[in-house]
């Protein structure tokens, strides 16, 4: 009767171990090791568990092969026990985690959790290939729809700016450009992520009948099925599946100052010395652009601008003096006279030097004529226009190889500590369709375009890494791909302009590109253009935006003032102490110094348990529904709650942008919505406050609401210049009570790799709220240079007691911890 069924039925039985339907139809199913292939509806399905929590699912046209090497993914499928069975004419597949049912007449697919509910379902007949010419090659637009629940919430897709944090009901094209990075990844409220490994165009269209990824091209369908079962666990898989994220050097999170552009050497130390001078905390300087010269001579990787080596009116080297500067500008003598001594004299401030390196390169360089014989040039206008400036190809290894080179022999040998990497989408001006048929390494730039950065930070970052590990790898680069923290890759939202509007649209960026998996992100503080302020730092309406903007910086993972010229943001282009505009950014500059000992060990968990830095409220807070679609706050590691400023209450302009001020002694007010679950008490007042309501909180001029999460234990730094001119020996412990508390406080070397060898410290501490007893715990670990004996005052925040910005004069109690345990009753 059963083989009479398989014939009737039209199916070959193609291995000896087959799966059956409930209604005794054996269905065309080959099972594998932890998955199982089918062909239906003229394609070929495989599902394969990659672990018991990830799922890869892989569709091809009939017959048609696709070896296929994902630049994403880095995880191969580890040993899962699957269990094999049926339910009606789905065969099902089944790990400790999580349930996968198959139709295999539609090609449809469900997802459960081990409960039984259901997750997504990857729609039936929902998969389309439509031949495609791509550049000659033979190939597929590939499309596939998916069914959410109606009123499912959904995060990620990058970093887009449509000021929504809930990307549900819109179409986008994922096409990254600049302010615009695309990762075709969404992360659900109901704890699973799934991700579309595609690198070309695609739209993302989310409607009442369904969600789609449509892709311009490609040979599969292939996407990654990931259950975390809530936002930490998505993130710990994507990482699990994408790699981890490399810890940056504690000089990273300090402030960074920069602007378009430092015009010479003099200028750039000037700088430094006057941070110094004046006493306002500095870890970085950054080179923006055009050390190199003219535009012909676009990133040449050289100091090649005379005046960054000494060679004004030298013929030689004035053909390279930037476009639009005077030949005939009498500068003096400089004091700084190369490169090196510049880098040199940074350092010897205490401070760190960052330089600007394009994916691009102009006709007069070495390395535009080295990347066309190899072929690796793509040939489409880029940024600067009408200079013939063209990308280079990084899916190319040897290109990558040469890159890395001229950047070391001509930067990195000098000290260079850091590296902008900017335009790496990349930059892409007068679009046609042609420029994507352009060829790479790996086929049609359309085929790969939206890994474009993924790829020129991988060569950085591992060529760094095989030359040194003396140095660890900072990359600040304007675009993004998914997987691309594993190269210690940090991503700031790009141009934008210096709006009210535009500031506020930075927030939802910021968390749907954190839920995605990549823990580093910063926007210009201030904004980028300020063309709605007539480019005039001295208009009082900027300063007021400026202001809290940046204090929105000093809660961000790294803190980077930064502006387009000819508006200039150190902080003296403020005022004088004694303004409100210079007051309030010194304030914030200070607070930032004080929480490195939290944010570096914050930074621990991002790398050592897969944690967040930016964490929107739906990750803490699942339960309250008031937060799912909250995009005006957030939560900055897992205690504080940050409140932004994002209105003008102070200042105002007229129809001509001037600004005015109002009457700054009276006092606005913002609206903080504090979380349902937690008490809250405020970081400047020490007042507790009930969860689950929405208050008015005053916001004079330097106040940007922050609260803390009561069961809090907050290590307050010292008060400092640079990140390391004090040791953490004499930390205050501030105890925000209410709850019971944990906290590990990570020290290390704060630069170099030897924290991979174990080279660290973790001091783990807890408060007990009903026993009103602290524990440190035993110091674990060792390293070089760790401080064997140190103080910890303790301090139980109340109103007036512990709370703001400054030090406490006097405390609960203090102790010589000396690496053993300590338990204080207070």
């Amino acid at each position: 009767m059963k083989m009479n069924l398989i014939r009737k039925a039209g199916f070959l039985l193609v291995c000896a171990t087959m799966v059956a339907a409930g209604n005794g139809t054996a269905q065309n199913v080959q099972r594998t090791s932890q998955g199982i292939k089918c062909a239906t509806q003229g394609m070929d399905v495989n599902v394969e568990f990659y672990s018991p929590s990830i799922v890869r699912v892989y569709k091809t046209p009939s017959q048609k092969s696709c070896n296929k090497e994902s630049l994403v993914i880095v995880k191969t499928p580890e040993s899962t026990p699957v269990s094999f069975g049926e339910k009606g004419k789905n065969v099902t597949l089944s790990s400790r985690l999580i349930q996968v049912e198959v139709n295999p007449e539609t090609g449809g697919i469900h997802f459960f959790d081990s409960s039984g509910q259901r997750l997504l379902t990857d729609k039936d007949y929902g998969t389309q290939f439509t031949p495609f010419n791509d550049a000659g090659v033979p190939s597929f637009n590939v499309r596939q729809a998916f069914l959410l629940d109606k009123d499912e919430v959904i995060y990620g897709l990058g970093q887009q700016q449509t000021g929504k944090v809930n990307q549900r009901n819109q179409k986008l094209f994922l096409r990254n450009q600049n302010m615009s990075i695309c990762i075709p990844f969404i992360h659900s409220v109901k704890g699973y992520a799934l991700y579309w490994d595609n690198y070309s165009p695609t739209t993302f269209l989310d409607n009442p009948q369904e969600m789609s990824f449509d892709s311009e091209v490609g040979d599969c369908a292939d996407y990654y099925f990931i259950y975390g079962g809530n936002a930490d666990g998505v993130i710990a898989g994507v990482r699990e599946l994408t790699g981890q994220a490399p810890l940056y050097p504690l000089w990273t999170l300090g402030f960074w100052q920069c602007r378009e552009r430092y015009k010479s050497p003099d200028e750039l130390c000037e700088v430094v010395d006057k941070y110094r001078e004046l006493k306002v905390p500095l870890d970085g300087i950054i080179q923006d652009w055009q050390y190199w010269g003219c535009n012909e001579n676009w990133n040449s990787m050289k100091f090649q601008n005379p005046r960054y080596i000494n060679k004004m009116g030298d013929p030689e080297y004035m053909k390279f003096l930037p476009n639009g500067e005077d030949r005939n500008a009498n500068y003096g003598t400089p004091r700084i006279k190369s490169p090196k001594e510049m880098i040199d004299y940074v350092h010897k401030q205490n401070a760190h030097i960052m330089i600007s390196v394009w994916a691009s390169f102009g006709p007069w360089t070495e390395m535009y004529q080295k990347m066309d014989s190899l072929k690796a040039l793509l040939h489409f206008e880029t940024w600067p226009p009408k200079a013939g400036v063209k990308p280079y190809d990084p899916f190319n290894p040897t290109a990558r190889d040469m890159y890395w080179a001229e950047m070391k022999k001509n930067i990195f040998d000098l000290g260079m500590d850091g590296w902008w990497l900017d335009s790496t989408e990349p930059d892409h001006l007068e679009i046609k369709d042609k420029d994507f048929d352009t060829p790479t390494y790996l086929g049609s730039f359309r085929r790969v375009h939206n890994a474009f950065p993924l790829m020129s930070n991988k060569g950085v970052y591992e060529h760094q890494r095989a030359t040194t590990s003396d140095k660890r790898v900072f990359l600040l680069t304007r675009s993004s791909f998914l997987g691309q923290q594993r190269y210690a890759s940090h991503s700031w939202s790009g141009d934008v302009v210096s709006t009210w509007e535009v500031m506020k649209k930075q927030l939802a960026a910021g968390l749907n590109y954190s839920l995605c998996g990549i823990p580093y992100w910063n926007t210009d503080l201030g904004g980028f253009f300020a063309w709605k302020y007539n480019n005039n730092v001295h208009n009082i309406a900027y300063h007021e935006l400026h202001v809290r903007w940046y204090q929105w910086g000093a809660f961000q993972p790294i803190m980077r003032s930064h502006n387009s010229s000819p508006v200039a943001v150190e902080i003296y282009q403020f005022g004088k102490k004694g303004d409100w505009a210079y007051d309030a950014l010194e304030k914030y500059t200070h607070l930032r110094y004080r929480l490195l000992p939290y944010l570096y060990s914050t930074s621990w968990e991002v790398t050592n348990k897969a944690g967040s830095i930016i964490r929107p409220l739906m990750m803490d807070f699942p339960k309250d529904k008031k937060v799912l679609e909250m995009d005006t706050e957030y939560m900055f590691g897992r205690n504080f709650l940050v409140r932004p400023v994002t209105d003008s209450l102070y200042t105002w302009q007229d129809d001509k942008q001037n600004g005015y001020q109002k009457n700054m002694n009276k006092i606005g007010k913002t609206d903080v919505y504090l979380p349902a679950g937690a008490q809250w008490i405020d970081f400047w007042t020490g007042k507790s406050l009930k969860g689950g309501q929405t208050i008015q909180r005053e916001v004079p001029i330097d106040i940007m609401p922050v609260y803390v999460r009561a069961g809090s234990i907050l290590p307050w730094g010292p008060a400092v210049q640079y990140s390391t001119e004090k040791k953490w020996d004499n930390l205050t412990l501030r105890i925000y009570p209410g709850a019971d508390a944990e906290f590990t406080l990570y020290e290390d070397e704060f630069d170099n790799y030897n924290y991979e060898k174990g080279a660290y410290t973790t001091i783990a501490m807890k408060w007990n709220d009903k026993d009103r007893t602290l524990t440190i715990n035993d110091r674990q670990g060792n390293y070089k240079g760790m401080l064997k004996n140190r103080k910890f005052n303790i301090i139980i925040v109340e109103p007036g007691k512990g709370c703001g910005d400054g030090d406490a004069t006097t405390f609960d109690q203090s102790v010589s911890y000396r690496g053993k345990r300590v338990d204080l009753k207070l």
